[in-house]
């Protein structure tokens, strides 16, 4: 996923005139550096310089200087405006046409990219790391990514990935993943507390003790049944013998917090989330924890690649250190 060092423009063919026949615009082509083609074959195809760039892999102030110098030495414009509409020039559309008619006599470089597989916690992949996975996806749309939701312990134990990023106890990466990793890195430490929306709950009357939960529907992400410092809660959720939901997506026991009235069981970094949740601390006297933990494959193959994106983990978990205790 690194980028493309500029390529020099090499053996260009000297000045014609767009009068000349198709024989001299495809002696033209054809001396044309084949990854500065392909930037400008790309570019053409996708009408957007941004999305060009995202798909080479190369930075949008590089393809447009590398174009720039390749109408500089055609001394043509290829690329024209219709409105906001990135179109190619007569003299665009005439090198474009060379250009593919001697795509079977040359194959123009492909850089292919390895198959990175990311295995993420479903509630971390929501909550913390999503929009930058999005953004580096933005920047590299020719990036291979497998990303991989872990919803509960068993379907971490039936993995294999590249890089896993997981929730156990605090103070041990136990249970993980079943394949040989690198010792795992200890992440954030997450607490976790019974949150409500807002706007169901005046401050005055929102409920600090388990008595005044008794008015209020409980909902419970059926993984967190079996996550062992979360007994208090599931205790609770247990012995209700109605005002109770459980659910199998992480998704939609937010929507209900935030929609339903309920009440749920949250990181307590949920307030920086989403400003329309809010924690009530003091209902139960035991507290509920655990750490993220981080672990690359022990037999990686695409180390620049994975290392990469465990940079991109580390500086996330960094960035929002005052989410987490």
């Amino acid at each position: 996923m690194a980028f493309l060092e500029p390529a020099p423009l090499q053996g260009v063919a000297p000045y014609t005139t767009p009068q000349e026949p198709r024989e001299a615009w495809l002696a033209l082509a054809a001396g044309i550096d084949p990854e500065v083609a392909q930037y400008f074959l790309v570019s053409a195809r996708c009408g957007c310089f941004m999305q060009a760039a995202r798909s080479l892999n190369i930075k949008a102030t590089l393809l447009r200087k590398q174009l720039a110098l390749l109408e500089e030495h055609l001394r043509r414009s290829l690329f024209c405006y219709q409105g906001n509409v990135l179109s190619l020039s007569r003299e665009g559309q005439q090198l474009q046409g060379q250009l593919l008619a001697l795509a079977h006599q040359r194959r123009l470089p492909v850089v292919e990219q390895p198959l990175i597989r990311l295995a993420v916690a479903e509630a971390i992949l929501h909550d913390i790391l999503g929009r930058d996975l999005i953004a580096l996806l933005r920047r590299n749309a020719s990036a291979r990514l497998e990303i991989i939701s872990i919803d509960s312990d068993l379907s971490l134990q039936a993995l294999s990935a590249d890089l896993v990023l997981w929730l156990a106890a605090e103070d041990s990466p136990l249970p993980g993943p079943s394949f040989a990793t690198r010792e795992p890195m200890p992440l954030a430490r997450i607490d976790y507390l019974p949150h409500i929306a807002k706007r169901y709950s005046r401050v005055a009357a929102r409920p600090d003790s388990l008595d005044d939960l008794s008015d209020y529907m409980l909902v419970q992400w059926q993984h967190d049944r079996q996550v062992e410092p979360f007994r208090p809660w599931n205790s609770l959720v247990e012995q209700r013998l109605a005002g109770v939901v459980q659910v199998h997506s992480y998704e939609l026991m937010l929507e209900m917090i935030r929609c339903s009235a309920c009440i749920g069981l949250l990181p307590q970094y949920m307030s920086h989330f989403d400003r329309g949740l809010i924690a009530l601390p003091g209902l139960f006297q035991d507290s509920m924890q655990r750490r993220a933990w981080l672990a690359v494959n022990a037999r990686v193959e695409h180390e620049e690649q994975v290392q990469q994106l465990v940079e991109l983990i580390l500086n996330t978990f960094s960035e929002r250190q005052d989410w987490f205790v």
